[in-house]
């Protein structure tokens, strides 16, 4: 996903690929699929060399997030892009479809994960913004 929590691309696999396959899989799908040509990357720690020779290929650069070392021992600190992706994640499992899955295809899967962030972003243009945003942006 982009920096603003818009899905790029999907990619469903079994529990027991690597997450190699996945970020390989995903690095294709922003390439073919974003309007304008993808810059940079911030992938997991669990993502090894192998996708950032990948990246390498498609001129993307794949940067490896790593949390700061002076949060060490401070238990749960959101890390400022990461948090981002753990948000969509969050709201996207509020679906009852992508939290209760059952397919055996991994298609189907995928486009359930399409639809339900088509929802969230309907959500998101139709609700007004909380109250409490337009009195910050009138003391500011």
């Amino acid at each position: 996903m982009d920096v603003l929590g818009l899905i790029i691309g999907v990619v469903v696999l079994a529990a027991s690929a690597h997450d190699n396959t996945a970020g390989t899989a995903l690095l294709d799908q922003a390439a073919e699929r974003c309007g304008m040509p993808l810059e940079k990357a911030l992938v997991d720690q669990g993502f090894k060399d192998e996708v950032l020779i990948h990246g390498a290929l498609l001129d993307i650069d794949v940067e490896v997030a790593r949390r700061n070392p002076a949060d060490q021992g401070k238990g749960f600190v959101p890390q400022p892009k990461r948090w981002i992706v753990e948000q969509v994640n969050g709201t996207l499992m509020l679906h009852r479809r992508l939290a209760r899955e059952y397919d055996h295809r991994p298609d189907t899967s995928a486009s359930r994960v399409y639809w339900a962030s088509i929802a969230n972003m309907t959500r998101r243009l139709t609700t007004p913004s909380p109250a409490w945003r337009d009195t910050l942006e009138l003391a500011a």
